[in-house]
């Protein structure tokens, strides 16, 4: 997904600890967001306009959630992917072999200048190094009237799939992390970074997926595998404290089965004449 990074916080009632996202394997990642990842990518292909006869570049491409989404509607060899992940990588060329995919963050794409249509970047924003250089060079790539899109899940307002999970957490422990703080997670914020990319016509609005999970255990099982900030909070706690959060966010659960509407705030401008 996104630049691989480390990030510092408490973990409940232990020591600091360092938040590593995205060293985990493609499966534990499809098991923990591609739940919620999948849906958005056809809403977000659709907000972004990606039609026939299109070159799209997926940027933090992750195990392919988005990927598979364009290349359903685009076919392999108009799609190109990037990934600072080895492992995602080797995923993704598994998985797509019609697909180019390489080896690259978003600050640093290999691509020259102007050879895609659009330049897509879904849940990858708030995890790069530094989103308006990332935004920026995605500009880059695209060609002149093309467009640059981007989503993050919505955790300011509450309704993305892993708030009830953060508001568990600070709920025991004040020194959660959380992922508010994060670029493009609040309201309109997107759309600001991509002016300051230097984007034209920007839009932006919320974009919203139902999934339904048929027992908490469906819900909760994925936390447990290390993935992102969340999964790295969880791995960094004892037995007891892991215990009481789960217990904390069972008890915040409705009843079974539920359905969780995760919100993503979505941006997107196009790139001006050079």
């Amino acid at each position: 997904m996104a630049a691989v990074h480390k990030r510092p916080c408490r973990s409940l009632g232990g020591p600091t600890v360092h938040l590593v996202s995205f060293t985990v394997s493609a499966d534990a990642y499809d098991r923990f967001m591609g739940r919620y990842s999948i849906p958005l990518a056809v809403v977000f292909a659709d907000f972004a306009g990606v039609g026939a006869e299109r070159r799209v570049v997926d940027v933090g491409c992750g195990p392919g959630a988005l990927t598979t989404e364009l290349v359903r509607r685009l076919g392999g060899p108009q799609v190109h992917a990037v990934d600072p992940s080895a492992t995602f990588v080797e995923a993704m060329r598994d998985r797509h072999p019609d697909v180019e995919v390489r080896l690259a963050s978003a600050e640093r794409l290999p691509q020259n200048e102007g050879v895609f249509d659009a330049a897509l970047a879904q849940l990858v924003v708030h995890f790069m190094e530094d989103p308006v250089s990332g935004l920026r060079e995605m500009a880059r790539v695209v060609t002149p009237g093309g467009v640059v899109a981007a989503c993050v899940w919505d955790f300011e307002e509450g309704g993305g799939p892993l708030s009830l999970f953060w508001d568990a957490a600070r709920g025991l422990d004040h020194d959660a992390p959380g992922e508010v703080s994060l670029p493009g997670t609040r309201r309109g914020h997107l759309a600001l970074l991509l002016g300051e990319a230097g984007l034209a016509d920007i839009d932006d609005t919320a974009l919203a997926v139902d999934v339904v999970h048929r027992n908490f255990d469906e819900w909760w099982n994925p936390f447990e595998l290390g993935v992102g900030p969340a999964g790295a909070y969880v791995a960094s706690l004892s037995p007891s404290a892991k215990a009481q959060l789960m217990q904390e966010c069972r008890d915040l659960h409705p009843e079974e089965p539920f359905t969780v509407t995760a919100v993503a705030w979505a941006a997107r401008g196009t790139v001006a004449a050079r």
